[in-house]
């Protein structure tokens, strides 16, 4: 069942204004605030869609868009995380990947796995507390940083995927907001601090566990060199984008987007679902289908 994105939370400020607190330290925390004129979510009087409108500074209105809802390290996008080798072993089903957890992670008791009751999944219990082993997708933040009408690009300086192409981008970490994950990230791995203009994307992959949410955003100065995990950081002109060398298929669908966005002449906010084709390896990153792709 489809149900409604939120992407910026509840409007619980009158101002008008999304003000993220000053937790990171410098000199990402200085993040400047997006306007925005209450996100707003309403629901229509059928019970099963849902509207949201966005609307940001400098005129930038996100139109609603209508969702039915439908019956029937860092590894981004190559892969799942590999688990401890001493408390899991990986394995895949129909619907993805998923652990075999062997041992509890509260009390260190052995597992068994079974449905519990009232639940239609397999989980690993604890044979010795009873504790319920839940694991959750893992969400990755990061910017398309435009600057003089060129896009930053960040060579990975690790694996998977050592060598190839990606925006700067990786897992939000407990503590902070999308938006704060997005602006670290991007210091972490481009030593480049940003604004964030805008929301550009939020695409999900079911198979491995991740959700990314991409965010357009500029440079505050020109400024921008490569972090531990980048080999080195690039401004390519549009016509120059590398392609056949990028990192994972989140980057190819988030370029691709872009760059349609551009020749229409204006940019949207994307949703989609990128479904990878079981078995693919990091390096097939073509191997995908874009579905329930909605544009706003």
């Amino acid at each position: 069942m489809l149900k409604t994105i939120q992407i910026l939370g509840s409007s619980s400020s009158s101002s008008g204004y999304f003000s993220l607190p000053h937790r990171l330290k410098k000199p990402y925390s200085n993040f400047h605030s997006i306007s925005r004129n209450s996100i707003l979510a309403a629901v229509s009087k059928s019970p099963k869609s849902h509207f949201c409108a966005f609307q940001f500074r400098k005129g930038c209105t996100f139109r609603a868009f209508q969702m039915s809802h439908t019956h029937s390290e860092s590894t981004p996008d190559g892969g799942p995380s590999p688990p401890s080798s001493s408390t899991s072993t990986a394995i895949y089903s129909a619907q993805g990947f998923t652990r075999k957890i062997n041992f509890c992670q509260l009390c260190g008791g052995p597992t068994k796995h079974e449905v519990p009751d009232g639940e239609e999944k397999t989980r690993a219990i604890c044979t010795r507390c009873g504790k319920i082993a839940y694991e959750n997708p893992k969400m990755v933040v990061g910017c398309l940083i435009e600057h003089e009408n060129k896009i930053l690009l960040c060579k990975r300086n690790i694996q998977p995927s050592y060598g190839l192409w990606t925006l700067p981008a990786g897992y939000m970490e407990i503590g902070e907001s999308a938006a704060e994950g997005a602006i670290r990230e991007t210091w972490e791995e481009a030593n480049a601090q940003v604004e964030i203009l805008s929301p550009f994307a939020q695409l999900d992959i079911p198979l491995i566990g991740q959700t990314y949410v991409i965010f357009l955003a500029k440079l505050k100065r020109p400024d921008f060199s490569p972090g531990p995990e980048s080999s080195e950081c690039k401004l390519f002109a549009l016509e120059d984008i590398p392609f056949d060398s990028l990192a994972f298929s989140s980057m190819l669908v988030t370029l691709n987007l872009y760059l349609e966005d551009k020749r229409m002449g204006r940019l949207k906010f994307h949703y989609g679902i990128i479904n990878k084709r079981p078995g693919t390896s990091p390096s097939e990153i073509r191997e995908y289908t874009l579905d329930s792709h909605m544009r706003c």
